[in-house]
């Protein structure tokens, strides 16, 4: 047997000691940054807002704030304002600098790593001031304190001067004022919204905190302001607004012991969907963790003993934790002094005692609300039988569908235009409103990579529908089939046959309609699909202005005024209405080819608001829908009717 051994080119260069480098100060945030804030994109960007935001709130924690202002500046900078102790100004005995100058520079310096100066924060790993000021090309910090105000700037990192007093003053807080660094960022420019979902989240998770933000960019300028005395009871309050709820109010809750505390809220309503959110130290712990656990095994043995104790449930019958689950809208927050994250990324608690505390805790507070409330008690429990009996048919139609071969098959839909291309990380599928554009789109298409599922209609509405009726569709079918990878609780993103799944549909009021119905679909059944970026919205051009022999294409009603404005004279103009309208080469050309068209991907930026969205508009009420439509019929351009 011959080895053959293949040999590659090597790097050039010598790897000895003197190549051994030892990044000092805040070095290796500016080299990295991804490592310390994730990103460099918009996501990043924000981050470092919340970085210094997370300080304040932990003086709020520690009972010496109540009002924190966040403001974005003229100039592009953004500062953050609290009422606090402010940062220690004194001299620190072992490293000879101000304990301000200290925490901005030196990685790893706090107050978070015990002493006594926090028992409960969210900011475990004293990097985050220090990072914000490492990746500025400049900040500023004021201290009120003793008295004074205190000032130091800094350019990317490094002091200009020492802390000085700068003037005087009878209050206390910090300051923080800093401008993002474009050599790091892909944008600097902040977005107002994107602050305010976060900002009004923590106002719910901390009761009775003030958080402000004000944007001072526009002529006019916007202004939010938050407080919830009732915390994550109107949290709660909120995310049900847009539904029929079975509670007249949240059930609330709180619960303290020694070093840690707990607050719930629950609230039942219409909707066939599971909304829990959890919190550890304000810090959204979106894989969940020990208190979660805790939460939802106590609500589960909660409501069978509810139903035993009246009777509706007989001796051996026995909900399950989906059942129970059906429709809720709850929020757990639970503070401790030594949170355990699993993983960097703060996403999971970890603290075994959480899981114990939570569920004693509940067991005895819903408990008791049940057995006051028997009338209550006894709608939630045939809401929950009635959630199993679908949970057993979705399950039955579940078992009839592999059987058909729809869940597991290897048999792809007729109507599926497949493309030739095995590796699914480099292959698409367009989800192709009617056949018309589906026959235009197969023609122009290229086969190797890009595959073609054309539907017929609109598919079903799944806001209002449990799993078993939405198998029963067929275009859902169809699509469950040519994805590969299940769906719902089958959902196995490892067996996607296609890395991006784009829906082209036509640019009128018929097209948004179907795009929305699917994006509906995906949100609930295929979340993970749109959490990991797989969905686009393909962009088709609006506008082919043509003058002579030249063709030019336009996407949006600025770039026919743009058009306009640089090509005086008469030129011929064509408004697409429909995907139909176009020959298989322009289709290609302007919205298939990946060398020119434009995608947009579908994100998950806030799955609170994600959610309140699409109940808002798919569900059952449609005088919410009326005002949204009022509301924001004035953002629209031009509409097809």
């Amino acid at each position: 047997m011959r080895r053959v051994i293949i040999m590659t080119d090597k790097v050039q260069g010598e790897y000895g000691e003197e190549q051994i480098q030892v990044l000092e100060g805040l070095e290796p945030v500016r080299k990295r940054p991804g490592m310390y804030i994730g990103s460099t994109d918009e996501r990043g960007l924000h981050h470092l807002v919340q970085e210094i935001v997370d300080n304040s709130i932990d003086e709020a924690l520690a009972g010496y704030c109540d009002t924190i202002r966040v403001t974005i500046n003229k100039d592009g900078s953004c500062s953050v304002l609290d009422n606090g102790r402010g940062i220690p100004t004194g001299i620190h005995h072992k490293e000879g600098i101000s304990s301000v100058e200290l925490v901005l520079t030196k990685l790893h310096a706090g107050g978070k790593f015990g002493g006594g100066g926090y028992k409960i924060s969210g900011g475990l790993h004293g990097v985050g001031i220090s990072v914000v000021n490492a990746l500025s090309e400049w900040l500023e910090v004021e201290v009120y304190q003793n008295g004074h105000i205190y000032k130091q700037v800094y350019n990317r990192g490094v002091p200009q001067r020492a802390l000085a007093i700068v003037g005087d003053t009878d209050k206390t807080g910090t300051k923080v004022t800093f401008y993002p660094d474009d050599e790091i960022f892909e944008t600097i420019v902040f977005n107002y919204d994107n602050l305010k979902v976060r900002l009004r989240e923590l106002a719910y998770l901390n009761k009775g905190l003030t958080i402000s933000l004000k944007d001072e960019r526009e002529e006019k300028p916007r202004y939010d302001e938050f407080c919830y005395e009732g915390g994550i009871y109107h949290f709660v309050e909120d995310l049900n607004k847009n539904k029929e709820t079975l509670f007249p109010s949240p059930v609330y809750f709180e619960e303290e012991q020694d070093d840690y505390s707990i607050e719930v809220a629950i609230q039942y309503n219409d909707s066939y969907n599971e909304t829990i959110f959890s919190y550890a130290n304000n810090i959204h712990t979106e894989e969940g963790g020990t208190h979660l656990d805790g939460f939802k095994a106590a609500l589960t043995k909660v409501v069978n003993d509810a139903g035993h104790k009246l009777n509706i449930l007989k001796e051996n019958d026995k909900l399950s934790g989906d059942d129970v689950r059906e429709g809720i809208t709850a929020v757990v927050s639970v503070k401790l002094t030594e949170p355990q994250f699993e993983g960097q990324t703060k996403t999971k608690l970890g603290n075994s005692q959480m899981r114990s505390f939570v569920q004693k805790a509940t067991v005895e507070h819903l408990g008791t609300y049940l057995e006051e409330n028997p009338s209550q008690a006894r709608e939630l429990i045939l809401r929950c039988i009635t959630a199993q009996k679908a949970r057993d048919a979705a399950r039955n139609a579940r078992e009839l569908t592999r059987r058909k071969g729809i869940l597991e098959s290897t048999t792809l839909p007729g109507k599926l235009a497949d493309c030739s291309e095995k590796r699914s990380e480099l292959c698409e599928i367009y989800i192709v409103e009617g056949d018309s554009a589906g026959g235009t789109a197969k023609q122009g298409r290229d086969r190797r990579f890009q595959a073609i599922l054309p539907l017929r209609g609109k598919i079903l509405n799944v806001e209002k529908a449990r799993l078993n009726r939405v198998l029963e569709n067929e275009e859902i079918k169809s699509m469950i089939t040519a994805f590969g990878c299940g769906i719902h609780d089958d959902f196995d993103e490892s067996k996607l046959r296609y890395d991006r799944i784009i829906c082209m549909t036509d640019a009128d009021v018929d097209g948004s309609h179907i795009r929305i119905l699917l994006l509906t679909f995906f949100f609930r059944f295929m979340r993970p699909l749109v959490e990991n970026g797989h969905v686009y919205i393909a962009q088709p051009p609006l506008y082919k202005a043509t003058r002579g022999k030249d063709e030019v294409y336009m996407y949006s009603d600025a770039e026919l005024d743009k058009y306009r404005a640089s090509n005086p004279g008469k030129f011929d103009l064509q408004r697409y209405k429909g995907l139909g309208e176009m020959s298989k080469d322009q289709l290609w050309e302007t919205t298939m080819n990946p060398a020119t068209r434009t995608l947009k991907r579908v994100t998950m930026k806030d799955a609170v608001e994600a959610d309140e969205l699409f109940a808002l508009l798919m569900g059952e009420k449609p005088e919410l829908r009326r005002q949204f439509i009022e509301d924001n019929a004035k953002l629209v351009a031009e509409l097809d009717i």
